[in-house]
């Protein structure tokens, strides 16, 4: 090898050996702006709006809240995709993150695990499942009895086709071999109005969303995920209490995501920093009073979920022939 080419090679090895060190040390040297790819309001922006003013202080630079919603969260994700991996960019994920790839399986512009790499999960909100007063179930035995006794005659609404209120039915359907007819919406208001005025049976739906109409018994609640109770909703049994702890696989979870090939002691320094401002008593005392929970783990946890969750989801998807609408 000439001693010219030698040199270049070995400068090049000595950059790439030191580049990760850079990329954490000199993190962040401009505004660092979070991804939302879904409306102002949504439990990702909730989160991205409190932790974003502690993160700036942590930092010393501002940290920006970008919403950028459209085509089920992928116009966003797309571009978050598509940012330099320098910890600048990234993108505030949940799980439909984990389900797109199964619905949109022949024309998604991303892959969902080689084009990001894993931080950290930051929160989870429970699901449960609300049914209209006037069906005579009380708990999730009964539901599954009547469902069987009475196949293809419940109805069931969700905010949209491939939305985590329908994936998870469709798991329940699955599962625990019911029949039950799908009828989407768009959205979440028009779904819960039929449901109390009984044009549809049974509905999945995020604790903070149906609460309300809950306590003022326009519907009866009847399991929530998770390994305890809901302090939003205490009177209400798990799912895992009542013998069906596969339904906790629906439980909506918030993560944050950078570009794939982002350095691995930036996406450390950025686990802990993340984890440091969810961590704390008043962050975690603000996201409760919003049904969320705070959850973080490391960046190989998060991937393990990830890819558990979309090869799950991808099982519902096929057995169900659920499409892209």
């Amino acid at each position: 090898m000439k001693r010219s080419t030698f040199l270049l090679s070995a400068a090049a090895a000595l950059v790439a050996a030191a580049s990760p060190a850079f990329a954490a040390d000199k993190f962040p040297s401009r505004p660092v702006t979070l991804v939302v790819p879904f409306t102002p309001g949504s439990g990702s922006d909730t989160i991205a709006r409190i932790i974003a003013p502690r993160l700036s202080a942590r930092w010393g630079q501002p940290v920006v809240v970008e919403n950028k919603p459209g085509a089920s969260g992928n116009i966003g994700t797309l571009f978050a995709a598509r940012a330099p991996a320098d910890g600048h960019t990234l993108l505030m994920a949940i799980n439909t993150h984990t389900i797109t790839p199964a619905i949109y399986r022949n024309n998604l512009p991303y892959d969902a695990e080689r084009d990001f790499a894993p931080i950290t999960k930051l929160a989870e909100a429970n699901f449960t499942l609300a049914v209209n007063p006037a069906l005579p179930v009380q708990d999730m035995k009964s539901l599954i009895a009547y469902a069987k006794a009475h196949p293809g005659r419940l109805d069931y609404a969700s905010p949209g086709n491939g939305t985590p209120h329908h994936m998870a039915m469709e798991l329940l359907k699955s599962t625990y071999g019911v029949s039950l007819v799908h009828v989407p919406y768009k959205g979440i208001s028009g779904a819960m109005t039929d449901l109390m005025g009984g044009q549809v049976q049974l509905m999945f739906a995020s604790v903070p969303s149906v609460r309300t109409q809950a306590q003022a018994g326009k519907v009866r609640l009847i399991a929530v995920t998770g390994d305890k109770r809901s302090s939003q909703i205490p009177d209400v049994h798990t799912f895992r209490e009542q013998g069906f702890a596969a339904m906790d696989a629906i439980d909506a979870w918030y993560a944050v995501l950078a570009p794939a090939r982002t350095a691995p002691d930036l996406v450390q320094r950025l686990n802990h920093d993340f984890g440091e401002v969810m961590n704390t008593e008043d962050v975690k005392a603000e996201l409760a009073r919003q049904g969320l929970q705070v959850r973080t783990g490391t960046p190989a946890q998060l991937a393990d979920l990830m890819h558990r969750d979309i090869a799950r989801w991808q099982k519902v998807v096929d057995s169900a022939g659920i499409k892209a609408d």
